[in-house]
């Protein structure tokens, strides 16, 4: 199934990344002309919104600090409230390359999501120590959750079909890591498709990483914490939210 660009959206999460966001969006117009570019300004203090805006993104301005998942939640309103079909989660630091984004719609004929993996066969991104144990554990575990092989369940690069575009605007969860593991979670439990491609990750254009060595054991311990409130959650199906939102 092919998209019409114009009907992709295009979501930024953005937290004092000024460094590298106008760059970013540059390259989103160029490789994806007509589609929709969304950045959530994630209470950013740096000029992050100015920078973006300036380089011809629409921007909506959190006041504080919600996270990647809350950033995504209103993204996936936005894009329900305006006419987008299709979401593609795209970082603002540089790491997601814009013009790897058509390998992933190509594939939402086959799938509710598409996800661009890291550790599926191209470029050389590595994780090391604990938390590269955390991300196979929680791959394995999520593959069977999924019914499919996942090799990357925290990748942050991926594409929503219509369907689970349709079930994250309503229900999409906040928490640290909730946008990956516990969205991949009830997605699946819902009944969506979930799928993965393989991409080449760059290194940030700017900006600080998010982790560190140091921080490893406190990643391995919030994950297994995010994959068992992912189980415990509610369950949703399709058929429920749209009951809701009519």
């Amino acid at each position: 199934m092919s998209h019409p660009l114009e009907r992709v959206l295009i979501v930024m999460p953005a937290f004092n990344e000024r460094e590298a966001i106008g760059d970013v969006i540059a390259e989103v117009r160029h490789s994806l002309p007509g589609a929709g570019c969304l950045v959530v300004n994630d209470g950013s203090t740096d000029g992050t919104a100015s920078v973006a805006r300036a380089a011809g993104a629409t921007v909506a301005d959190l006041p504080v600090n919600l996270g990647v998942g809350g950033a995504m939640r209103l993204g996936f309103k936005y894009a329900i409230q305006n006419g987008y079909d299709v979401v593609v989660q795209i970082d603002a630091d540089g790491q997601h390359d814009p013009a790897a984004v058509p390998k992933l719609l190509a594939k939402l004929g086959e799938a509710d999501i598409v996800i661009g993996a890291r550790f599926a066969g191209e470029g050389e991104y590595r994780a090391h120590g604990l938390r590269r144990f955390a991300m196979r554990v929680i791959a394995r575990l999520l593959s069977r959750t999924a019914k499919t092989r996942l090799t990357d369940a925290t990748s942050g690069f991926k594409a929503c079909g219509p369907r689970a575009v349709a079930l994250f605007a309503v229900d999409y969860p906040a928490e640290y890591l909730g946008d990956t593991i516990e969205a991949l979670v009830i997605a699946a439990r819902a009944g969506c498709r979930i799928i993965q491609v393989p991409v080449a990750m760059r290194p940030r254009a700017g900006g600080t990483p998010s982790h560190n060595p140091v921080r490893s054991a406190v990643y391995l311990a919030r994950a297994f914490i995010a994959l068992g409130f992912a189980h415990i959650r509610p369950k949703r199906t399709i058929a429920a939210v749209g009951a809701a939102e009519n």
